[in-house]
This record gives C-alpha cells, structure tokens and sequence, in this order.
C-alpha cells in the first residue's frame, strides 16, 4: 500500500503531536524528533477528515502528505490540501502552520472561499489560523456576483479586503473558445476597500476604461456588487441629452435606499436652454402591498399654447400608483398623475398622453362575486379642453353575483350598477340600475352548439343643465327619468371539421337571434356609450354599444362564419358576418357606424401566422351599399425578435358627423424595424406618419402626409454593457413652438448595483 493512498491515516498521529504527549503516570514524554511519516503506517481507518487544534479552535483539514517539525513546531501538508473553518474553505497544494506564531502559508494554485461565496485566487497567500485575516500576492478576487478584482497585492482584515493596483470587471474575461479577451469595461484604481459584508466596492484614485478608452472618475467612489442585505445609496450613471427646446441635458440620479422594500430617487436635470428641474420617485413594498410616488419640479413659461400671453412660474406633474391587498378579497388600487398646465409633461418629455386619469377603486373579488367602489377624476391636456367641463365620477359603483346553483339548466349572473357623473360647468348626471342575466349552452347530437339567453334590467336616470351639453346627440331630457330592458338570444354554431392542404381546417357558421322591444334611448343622458363602431369583436354581443347608458333596441339577425386551418409552421383565423335588423324605429346610432340602417355594413378579421417569423392581422369594414372600406386596419410584423419589421396601418374612413366628437376619422401609418447586422451591434428605426386629410376630417388641419416622429437608434450590447445613441424629431407643435430633434446617450454598465 502506497503512501498516498492511505496518507489520512496518519493524521491522528500529527494531532497527536501537535500537543505534548503525558505518558500513563501522568509525566509528559519527551516529543518524537522530526521526521516525515512512515510510508507504511498501521492500517487504521479514522474518519478522512480530521481537525487539528488552535488557540480559539479547530481548522478540519484533509490532505496526501503531512509531517510535523517538533523542534519547530511546525505543520506541513502537501498533495490536495483541504483546509475548513467557520465556513471558510482553503485549497492548496502545500500548507505549513506555524503554531508558535499562528500563521498559515498555502501555497500552489491557493483558493479561498468566504461564507458569502468570494473567492480568493493566488499562487502564493499568508493567513492567521482563524483563516480569515490573509496577506496576498498576486491574487484574483472572484466575487459570488460574478465580477473580478484582481490586484498586484492585497490585505484581507475580517470582512475588508485591501487591494493595491486593482482592476475590476464584472464582464467575462474569455471567450466562448476560452481565449482570452479584453472586458468591454473595467476599472482600474490604485487602491480598492471591498466589504464583504456590505457588497461594497470603494476605488481610489480610479479610472473607467470602455473598450481601451479610459474615462477619468472621481478621486474617491464606489458601487455595489450585488447582493447587499440592506442595500446602498448613491449616484447612478448620468444621463445626457439634446433637443431644440431644451437644449443640452444633464441628469445625474442619486440613488437611496433605506431597505430591501424602500428607495428613493432625486434627480436634478440641468438644462443650457431653460431653468433646472428636479424629479424625484419614491417605491414601497410593505406586507399590505406596494405603491409609488413620483413628482417633477421646475420653473418656466406656462403658456405654451399661447405664445401672446407670458406667465411664467412653477411647474410640476405629481404621479403616484399602488395596490393595497387588506385580504384575500379585499383589494384597493389607485392611480394619480397631475400637472400644472396643459403642456409641462409633454415639454419635458414626461408623458404624451393627451388627458390623465386619476382613480381609486375599492374591490371584493372571489370566485361568484365582484364589487367595486371607484372614484374617477380627468384632466384634459388638449389645447381645447376646458377643464371645468370635464367630468368626474363618483361613486362608481359595480356588484355582480353568479349563482351558485343552475336556474333552469342555465348560469345565473345578477348584477346592480351606480354612476354619478358631476362637472363643475356643464350636465351632472347620475344613474343606477339592476339585472340579471341567464346564460345556457348546449350541444346538439349533430354536433351544433346552441346558446340561450335571457336579459332583463332596469334603469333611473337623474340629469340637469342638460343643454351646457354641446352634443346634442348625448344631452337626454332633464329630471328623472326610467327604462326598463328586456332581451333574448339565440346562437347556434357549427363546427366543420376535415383534412385540408396538408393541415386541419374548421368551419363554423354562426346565426344570432335578438329579441328585444323597443327602449328608451334618446331622452336618457349618455356619458359611456359615446364611441360606438361596428367591427368583429362587438358583431355578436348582446349589445354593441359599449357601457350601460345606451342598449341597442329593436330586434336583429346576425350571421357569420369563422373559418381556421391549422398547418405544421403556420396558421390562418378568420371571422366575417353582417346584421339585419328586423325593424327600425328611432335611429340611435350615429351615421358612419355600420348600425345605422336595418342592414349593416360588413366586418372581418383574418390572421396569418407563419411560425414566429410572420404575423399578420388584418380587420376590415366594408360599406353595404357600395363595398367601399370604412374600416382598414393592417398589423403586420415580420422576422425575429432581433431583425424585424413592423408595419401598422389604419384607415377610418366612416363619414362621421363632426359635431360627434368621440368619432373622427384617421388615416396614420406608423413603421419600424429592427437589424442585428453584428452579433452586439442593431439599428433601429421608427417613424409615424399621418395622412389624415380634409375629406376624412373636416376638422383636421393636415393635408395628407405628415409626420409625426421620426426616431432611429445605434444599440450596443454584449453580456456586461450596454450602450446606444438615439435620435428622435418630434414635429407635434405647441402653440407656435415645435418639438424639434432630440439627441439622447445611454450607457449601462450591467454588474453594477443599486
């Protein structure tokens, strides 16, 4: 038996020296000399790990070879040296501890893992016997986050490690091939503190290299590894950017976090062509949910859409939203954003929405049941909204119940409505109703499904200063008012199926049945059902009129037919139908609907679905008189999710009154597309046109072709940085001032954090 296939066994035998022998009349034994183990020891099977002991404790250890030096009092292991203490593990190929002085050399291809995970790289590192204070040559730090420090020198004091001539990266530093290559960034200083305890890196004297560029940094700075229990604060990488209105811009985020669930974020913008702002955001997480608060701050020219007017002053735009979970059922969600004029959000590039909606709704959510207590408020941000005519709602009150039991064989829903709906200037109104609805659906031996369904509600209706209305189509009659709804359906599908092209196809033709007797429409006020059209996901509703304050009365025939295949790769869905009604009374859908008249007009949608690489969608409108298009809409993307393009098309073309405000027509055109011509290099591209004329709006100021925006962009990104320069041309106006070309940098440097 060899020598190092059973060295383990002698190292009872080194313990046992390491401490002085007493012999049995309790007189100490004069120490063996020193002398290598003998290569045939006593064959004895102790554990294969064994300790040896310290002044505060015991190091477990394993290794090929070990000898002991009395007279030096010196302990020597070579061969696959295993060292573990406290969760400090040490590798070596030779170990010699000096127990007179406490210390402990590795030597050859030496690694040392923390508790965290760290791990110390180096040919050659001196340790106390506890294992965690070491002095390091040459060493490779390789944290648990997957970034490197490496450094000509280093000094370990309990969680603090010292480096002198440092260099970090987080990035690889070899190739797939496993040749190596230079890190796409990297830091380099001339003396770096890591605290394993905090996650925390501080340079000294340090610089940033990006591709061989070296950018200078501040004299003394830090960032976080990952992983911090309690988080850090500090700044974040700035920002820059140019545009005509606001000239140079320069954000430089200061990051604070007071826990794992709290931060906060203040950013100052700096501007060469307007006043400074400031922004801050502020996120909790808590037991109860999660919500965030958000404002900017600054002070500048507040008629914008009036340049014969100058006020200037503060300018601000509050946001804030969060969900509250009080229970498995009870939930609370609310939503704000504010401004203080029409304009700041969209000048400083914040928002591009044209009203904000601000809400708090209360709900009860199981699996029969739903309530919902909301609150509404708007702010209209248009240079032609009047904000004391726009409405609030409150309360807005929902209650549904599913029956547990059948009635009939069918599903049982009831449900109670309320809606107030107040205007400082213009037509308050406030309405309630209750109902129920009773669904059921059979199959037929033929194979044909059948639904059935029974309707009944009924409504109040309280409305005043009715003629503050402009529209005259949605005022109603002043004081109370009531109407009771009572409705019938009938559906049969059947489902075709068979072999076709290679795949499988079905075809399903579909016959609707509404009865309903004619309803008071016209005297109610209407505040939801405003913007009613005609397409193929409302051919078959109930009622096609969205909302609750309008019901499409008059009894109707609507028919159509569904047709798919289904091949290996790819995919076609298609769905195409028409209405008739069976009588007509009083005309409560505008002209250019598609419902006006007792026919409607004809609505489809097909889908075309090639793998992944195409997609395809396709809605459509076509007149019943003349087939002419009133409705073209084309979604179409093609390639990858790295090369690809898009295209999106819509045409209204429905000949609307304009004195109906919620439906004008549009033509708008909006393109983009995406090449990956390197394996980290993209270009992106983006525009929007508009091509809306007078004969499609009268109201509309375009003359047919018109952009919009334009933006294009140069992306970089590999596995630890990512950069791009964008440019954007907003040709939007503000009063007499347009939006102009914007110029932005962006730099993220990935392994960095918070």
């Amino acid at each position: 038996m060899d020598w190092a296939s059973r060295s383990w066994t002698a190292l009872p035998l080194i313990l046992a020296l390491a401490s002085p022998a007493m012999a049995q009349d309790g007189t100490a034994v004069p120490a063996p000399p020193a002398e290598a183990v003998p290569a045939n020891p006593p064959e004895i099977a102790p554990p294969a790990e064994t300790s040896m002991a310290t002044g505060e404790g015991t190091i477990a250890f394993t290794a090929d070879v070990v000898s002991y030096d009395s007279e030096a009092d010196l302990v020597s292991a070579s061969g696959q040296v295993r060292l573990n203490r406290d969760g400090i593990f040490v590798a070596a190929d030779q170990v010699s501890w000096d127990r007179r002085s406490g210390q402990v050399v590795a030597t050859g291809n030496v690694v040392v893992v923390q508790p965290a995970g760290d791990k110390l790289i180096s040919e050659r590192v001196v340790l106390t016997d506890s294992l965690r204070d070491a002095t390091v040559e040459n060493l490779l730090v390789v944290l648990e986050s997957g970034g490197r420090l490496a450094a000509d020198r280093a000094t370990r004091n309990g969680t603090v490690t010292r480096l002198d001539n440092a260099v970090y990266s987080p990035c690889p530093v070899t190739s797939e091939s496993g040749c190596a290559k230079r890190p796409s960034w990297r830091i380099l200083a001339a003396r770096v503190r890591y605290n394993e305890a905090t996650k925390r890196v501080r340079f000294e004297r340090g610089r940033l290299e990006i591709f061989g560029i070296a950018l200078p940094l501040l004299p003394v700075f830090s960032l976080g590894t990952g992983g911090g229990g309690d988080g850090y604060s500090g700044f974040l990488l700035p920002e820059l950017r140019f545009s005509r209105r606001r000239g140079a811009e320069l954000s430089v985020p200061y990051y604070h976090r007071f826990g794992p669930n709290r931060d906060l974020t203040v950013t100052p913008h700096v501007f060469t062509g307007l006043a400074p702002a400031a922004e801050v955001s502020y996120r909790d997480l808590n037991p109860l949910g999660a919500f965030t608060l958000g404002g900017f701050l600054t002070y500048g020219d507040k008629t914008s859409y009036d340049d014969s007017r100058d006020e200037k002053g503060l300018r601000a735009y509050v946001e804030g939203n969060g969900k509250l979970q009080f229970s498995p059922l009870w939930s609370l969600t609310g939503q704000v954003r504010l401004a203080t004029d029409k304009t700041v959000a969209r000048f400083y590039d914040i928002s591009r929405d044209d009203r904000f909606r601000n809400f708090l709704n209360l709900e009860r959510i199981d699996t029969d049941s739903y309530l919902s207590i909301a609150g509404w408020a708007f702010q209209g941000l248009r240079q032609n909204d009047v904000q004391s005519r726009i409405p609030f709602a409150l309360p807005a009150i929902d209650a549904r119940l599913r029956l547990t039991d059948p009635v009939l064989g069918g599903r049982v829903e009831l449900q109670a409505n309320s809606l107030a709906v107040f205007r400082r200037e213009g037509q308050d109104s406030q309405r309630a109703f209750a109902g129920a609805r009773w669904d059921l659906r059979r199959l037929t031996r033929m194979g044909q499904e059948v639904l059935l369904t029974g309707y009944v509600r009924g409504d109040i209706y309280h409305s005043d200063e009715n003629q503050l209305t402009s529209t005259v189509f949605y005022r109603g009659e002043e004081g109370w008012r009531g109407r009771g709804i009572v409705a019938a359906a009938a559906e049969v599908r059947w489902p075709l199926m068979g072999e076709f092209l290679g795949g499988i196809q079905r075809l399903t033709p579909r016959a609707q049945l509404v009865l309903t007797p004619p309803t008071a429409n016209i005297s109610l006020p209407n505040e939801d059902s405003r913007s009613v059209d005609l397409e193929d996901s409302n051919l078959f509703a109930l009622n096609r009129f969205p909302g609750y304050d309008r019901w499409e009365d008059g009894s109707r025939l609507t028919y159509g037919l569904d047709w798919n295949l289904d091949r290996p790769g790819w995919a076609v869905a298609t769905t195409v139908g028409q209405s008739y009604r069976l009588n007509r009374d009083e005309r409560i859908f505008p002209e250019g609907t598609g419902l006006t008249d007792r026919w409607s007009d004809f609505v489809g949608r097909t889908r075309v679905k090639f793998g992944r690489f195409l997609d395809l969608t396709h809605r459509f409108r076509l007149d019943k008189d003349n087939l002419a298009v009133r409705r073209n809409e084309v979604d179409l993307t093609v390639g990858t999710t790295e090369t690809y393009a898009r295209i999106d098309y819509l045409r209204l073309n429905r000949n609307v009154d304009p004195s109906v405000e919620d439906l004008r027509d549009k033509e708008e055109l909006r393109l983009a597309g995406r090449w990956k011509f390197a394996r980290y290099w993209a270009v992106f591209g983006a525009t929007v046109l508009d091509l809306t004329d007078q004969n499609e709006d009268p109201l509309s100021i375009a003359d047919g072709v018109n952009a919009v925006r334009h933006r294009l962009s140069l992306d970089y990104e590999d596995e630890c940085i990512a950069l791009g320069v964008s440019w954007r041309r907003d040709y939007e106006r503000i009063g007499n001032r347009a939006e102009g070309s914007t110029f932005s940098f962006r730099l993220s440097l990935k392994g960095l954090s918070r």
